[in-house]
């Protein structure tokens, strides 16, 4: 019996993009995998080669060559060729828990397209791991994981197999990669004169960390075409190890192994951020290119929250399928997910193109929501240009939550002025009119209050399917409406509701009757919480340092000193009742950065909303927001997928890591906040950012990291490249950027619960929405009231469910640590419901009551819960 087992795995890491572009790297991919499947049908010692784990190459491959794809089908589903689970190996921090989730469900579907997908969470590159990553595991049926990154150097940490388990309980056997990661077998050669040298090296790494006879031997690099000799390589090494067995392996053969001799392994819980004594963890990339992060996270928003609850409803109560158009989107989405793409740490060629997927999913997501919205309230365009004299402005209200909420939300509404005639000058006539007066205006609202915040004039066009567009100059008025009461998902009216208190001006403070906001004598901005009587001191004052480093990693300057700056006296603009809004201005860096704030109140909201218009000109500095939160102490809670995170400040010796210096930054999706007995503060933003939390309890938001180099290798933060050496202008983040927070005041037990503060997050940047139809048909929307209940519980997503016919998913988690009983109410009966894994696989039939509008399921501690519908 042999003692050991070698178990080789060709493979390869291949970035889609990264120094180079796509199409560069895609000329070299498809010669590459001509010679691997050449190989793997000529050569039976060649026995399984694994593609990155991603199914992104196969979909590049084939539109080269569409002919292979019945070679490429034999292959995998032979086993040979191991593809998936992921379309992309994504980030796995920045995009949000829906998104890794869409890309499990792409990959899952082109691998089994392809013959058969490999049922391992293979991650060997990304910047850290999230929390629930071994609950996506277990929501796919894949029970074994690969990474590198983010573990490792610590005590404990020294073997290469654990048992990692999600706040849900989900688990995965985790094989971790060696310090060398993913290449550590690249450079073994198949030459009986120099490859013992080089297998004892690499032996010394892999045996002392074994918890099993199975051994993992990773034999590929970073856009290595395969090994040229595997079969050969192998029967050199069966004879340099006679007391072992030396075989090519498929990598589930070696999970296999492993898991049937591994006993008593260590278990790991939480997220994987910290390998610094181990390998380089890179988390400076959080704030490299955050304009870029910001698009995606504008571009996720409208399509995870917009896009496809309306797709879900039209498919629903229309019979309307956008699900191609949907599909199409969220792929372009994901192929801006990679990990050094979303990262920022590529070139700027890649940046750019990049920023162009995003700019293009945000539209797919605009186009595909209005047509869904069309579809189910009726409204006709082609219509509407036939018969003009039939339509109508409209104003449509849609509730993209499942629980009733009103408030105060800002819209813009357009009258005609002017036609704008496109094509050769002919006998038309521009027709003309008056801007509407304030009482046509309310008349419009029927009786909605409302407050006009400004006037202008625009362009405007009206596309329909089947005329040309009617393009026009418009009046442009900025209105800020007082919602009545809206049922979840609901598309209509609501139902009127007292008007909520006034936000009034006295003395350049602003106030709700929640809150109240001035700018004190040091020029920082105060908030009070009038319901608790606690003040929030010098908030929001600007911050700029020198940055010296790349974009993989933050390095202080020291000969670029810190600079400080206050604002200005506030300008009044808004001064309510509805929406009261003061204007400040600053500048540092000698005039090269300039920032207006603007912070605004609504009627009946908590929330402080904050928009900074800033204009940068400055490279090498780091630029970020001081929110004092009041609260001294170590432990943050920040928004993470499918949950949130309980951190803790920690502290550490940097002469411990001479490899890479920690970061004292962490990411956050959606909120970070810190709370006391007394109370304390919540940051929101539209998606994910970076923040640091000081041991005195300010955090740090970081709007901007400017960096010139992709690479440098005399970093005294990280000595040695990170990546290949180029030029990076465009990650100095010059130029002019409109950025979104908001601030609320919270206490220590609404932070634990999470869901109030989703709430608050929700209500910023997923408000009910206005949408203004200047020229609609008669519009008849569906009755639409779609609730969840339980404490406890957050929404995340409606969706169309994947493959055919009118079935919808409804999905949830439970963001505590006890089980939580759930509801979700419907006021259109449903034929049937079933409790499903997030894949969409493997349901479990519920009982539906009350006539078919009420489903009861219960959500263990930390559970996600998939429902799908059939109406």
């Amino acid at each position: 019996m042999p003692n050991r087992t070698y178990h080789l795995i060709p493979h390869t890491h291949w970035d889609r993009e990264w120094y180079l572009t796509r199409a560069a790297f895609v000329a070299r991919l498809v010669p590459a995998l001509d010679d691997l499947i050449e190989r793997l049908e000529s050569e039976p010692g060649f026995r399984a080669f694994v593609l990155d784990g991603q199914t992104v190459h196969l979909e590049d491959y084939l539109a080269v060559r569409p002919a292979m794809e019945p070679r490429v089908r034999a292959l995998v589903e032979a086993g040979r060729l191991q593809v998936g689970p992921w379309y992309v190996l994504a980030d796995e921090l920045i995009p949000s828990g829906e998104s890794l989730v869409r890309n499990l469900l792409v990959g899952r579907s082109q691998a089994e397209r392809y013959g058969g997908r490999l049922d391992v969470l293979y991650s060997p590159d990304a910047f850290g791991h999230p929390a629930i990553w071994p609950a996506l595991g277990a929501e796919f049926g894949i029970p074994y994981g690969v990474l590198w990154r983010g573990l490792g150097g610590e005590a404990g940490q020294e073997g290469d197999l654990f048992r990692w388990r999600s706040p849900d309980g989900g688990e995965v056997l985790l094989h971790h990669l060696s310090p060398d990661g993913y290449e550590a077998g690249a450079s073994l050669p198949a030459d009986p004169e120099t490859l013992p040298a080089a297998w004892a090296r690499l032996k010394m790494q892999l045996d002392p960390r074994a918890r099993s006879p199975h051994v993992a031997v990773f034999v590929g690099a970073d856009h290595h075409a395969a090994h040229p000799a595997v079969g050969r390589l192998r029967n050199l090494l069966a004879e340099l190890e006679p007391e072992a067995e030396v075989r090519v392996s498929r990598l589930d053969e070696y999970f296999a192994g492993a898991a049937s001799s591994a006993d008593d392994l260590p278990r790991l819980q939480g997220e994987l951020r910290w390998s610094y004594g181990y390998t380089w963890t890179l988390q400076g990339v959080h704030a490299t290119r955050a304009p870029l992060k910001r698009l995606h996270a504008e571009a996720e928003l409208a399509l995870e929250r917009m896009a496809e609850p309306l797709a879900a409803l039209a498919l629903w109560h229309a019979g309307r399928d956008h699900r191609p158009l949907l599909a199409n989107t969220w792929r372009t989405l994901l192929r801006s997910q990679f990990h050094d793409s979303v990262g920022g740490c590529t070139s700027d060629a890649v940046a750019q193109r990049v920023a162009l997927r995003l700019a293009d999913a945000a539209t797919g997501a605009a186009e595909v929501a209005r047509a869904s919205l069309d579809g189910l309230t009726g409204n006709d365009p082609d219509a509407a240009r036939d018969h003009p004299e039939r339509t109508s402005p409209a104003l449509v209200l849609f509730n993209p939550v499942p629980r009733p909420r009103n408030g105060v939300v800002v819209t813009e509404l357009s009258w005609f002025r002017r036609d704008v005639l496109v094509g050769p000058p002919g006998g038309r006539v521009a027709r003309s009119a008056d801007p509407p007066t304030d009482g046509e205006l309310g008349i419009v609202l029927a009786g909605i209050p409302h407050q006009v915040l400004s006037r202008g004039t625009g362009i405007e066009r009206l596309d329909s399917p089947r005329h040309y567009p009617d393009q026009d100059e418009v009046e442009v008025a900025r209105v800020a409406i007082a919602l009545p009461e809206l049922g979840g998902f609901s598309i209509g009216r609501g139902v009127p509701r007292q008007r909520p208190a006034p936000v009034e001006l006295a003395r350049e403070r602003l106030s709700n009757g929640l809150l109240e906001v001035a700018v004190g004598r040091d020029g920082l901005v105060e908030l009070t919480d009038t319901r608790s009587g606690i003040r929030f001191r010098r908030l929001l004052g600007l911050h700029s340092e020198g940055d010296r480093g790349d974009t993989y990693t933050f390095a202080p300057s020291d000969t670029v000193p810190a600079e400080r700056v206050a604002w200005s006296k506030p300008t009044i603009v808004a001064r309510g009742p509805l929406v009261g809004a003061l204007e400040l201005r600053t500048a540092l860096r000698g005039g090269g950065v300039r920032v207006r704030l603007t912070l605004a109140l609504h009627a009946g909201s908590p929330l402080l909303r904050c928009t900074l218009n800033l204009e940068n000109t400055v490279g090498d500095h780091r630029l970020r927001v001081r929110i004092p939160t009041g609260v001294p102490g170590d432990v943050v809670v920040a928004g993470g997928p499918f949950g949130a995170i309980r951190r803790e400040r920690r502290s550490f010796d940097a002469v411990r890591y001479p490899r890479e210096t920690p970061v004292s930054t962490a990411p956050a999706q959606r909120f970070v906040g810190s709370a006391g007995k007394l109370g304390g503060l919540a940051v929101l933003a539209p998606g994910f950012f970076e923040y640091e939390h000081e041991a005195g309890g300010d955090l740090l938001v970081t709007l901007l990291r400017c960096v010139g180099e992709l690479s440098r290798e005399d970093l005294p933060t990280r000595p040695g490249h990170a990546g290949w050496p180029t030029r990076t202008p465009g990650a100095q983040c010059r130029g002019r950027e409109r950025i979104q927070l908001a601030l609320a005041p919270v206490t220590a037990g609404q932070l634990e619960r999470v869901v109030p503060v989703v709430e608050l997050w929700e209500d910023a940047f997923v408000p009910p929405r206005a949408i203004w139809l200047r020229q609609a048909t008669p519009l008849s929307p569906p009755a639409i009231d779609l609730g969840l209940e339980g404490e406890g519980l957050v929404f995340s997503s409606l969706k169309p469910a994947e493959g055919e016919g009118r079935r919808i998913v409804f999905r949830c988690y439970n963001a505590t640590g006890e089980p939580v009983e759930g509801r979700l109410l419907t006021d259109s009966p449903l034929e049937s419901v079933e409790r499903i894994r997030a894949d969409e696989r493997e349901g479990e039939r519920l009982a539906v009551e009350e006539g078919g509008t009420e489903v009861r399921f219960t959500a263990g501690p930390h559970e996600i819960v998939t429902l799908m519908l059939t109406p």
